[in-house]
C-alpha cells in the first residue's frame, strides 16, 4: 500500500456517527468487526450493538470476536438485507446503523434501503461509508462502484434524508441520512 494512503479508521469516522450512552445501533454487513469496539463504546453498557452479517461462519466469529474482547453488548446476527424482514431486528428498533464498504456488493439496493429503513426508528440515523473508486485492486472492480450521488438518490427514494458527508479516509466517502 502506498505511503500516506489513509483507509477508513474506525475511531475517527465514528467520531461522525454522535451515538450516545444507551443507543440502540446496528452494523449491517460488520464483518470481521472492525467497527464493533467504537461502537460498543460509544454506546456504553446501556446501548446494544447488532453485528449482522450474511455469512454465518462471519456470524459466528463475531460472536468469538465479541467475547475475546469482552465486548458485552454486540449480538451477532445473521441477516439477509436483500430479503424482505431479511433483518430479524424488531421494526424502529434502531437509533443508527452503519453500512460500511458493504453496499458495492448488494444486489438488490432497493430491498435493502426499505429493510435498513425498517429497522430504524422515525428520526434514526444511517451512517453509510462505501469506495469513491476500484483502488490497486483493492474494494470494488471498477464496474461495481457506487457513487456517493447514487447512494443519496437511493436512500433518498425510500424514506431517508440526506443531511451532510462526513470524511471517510482517501478513497472512501461518508453519508449521513435520518430516516423520516
Amino acid at each position: 500500500m502506498p505511503i500516506g494512503v489513509r483507509f477508513v479508521i474506525p475511531n475517527v469516522v465514528a467520531s461522525h456517527f454522535h451515538l450516545r450512552e444507551g443507543d440502540v445501533v446496528a452494523d449491517y454487513g460488520a464483518g470481521s468487526g472492525f467497527f464493533l469496539p467504537v461502537l460498543t463504546g460509544a454506546v456504553k453498557g446501556t446501548g446494544r450493538v447488532y453485528a449482522c452479517e450474511i455469512q454465518k461462519p462471519l456470524v459466528e466469529k463475531l460472536g468469538d470476536f465479541a467475547r475475546t474482547q469482552h465486548l458485552q453488548n454486540v449480538y451477532p446476527l445473521w441477516c439477509d438485507l436483500e430479503e424482505p424482514n431479511g433483518i430479524h431486528i424488531k421494526s424502529g428498533e434502531l437509533d443508527a446503523a452503519i453500512l460500511v464498504n458493504t453496499l458495492f456488493m448488494i444486489e438488490d439496493k432497493d430491498t435493502a434501503a426499505v429493510e435498513i429503513g425498517r429497522t430504524l426508528r422515525s428520526g434514526g440515523k444511517l451512517f453509510v461509508i462505501d469506495w469513491t473508486e476500484s483502488f490497486g485492486g483493492l474494494g470494488p472492480q471498477p464496474g461495481h462502484v457506487i457513487s456517493a450521488a447514487d447512494t443519496t438518490a437511493l436512500f433518498e427514494s425510500h424514506g431517508f434524508v440526506y443531511e451532510r458527508d462526513y470524511p471517510a479516509g482517501d478513497h472512501h466517502y461518508g453519508l449521513a441520512f435520518r430516516k423520516i
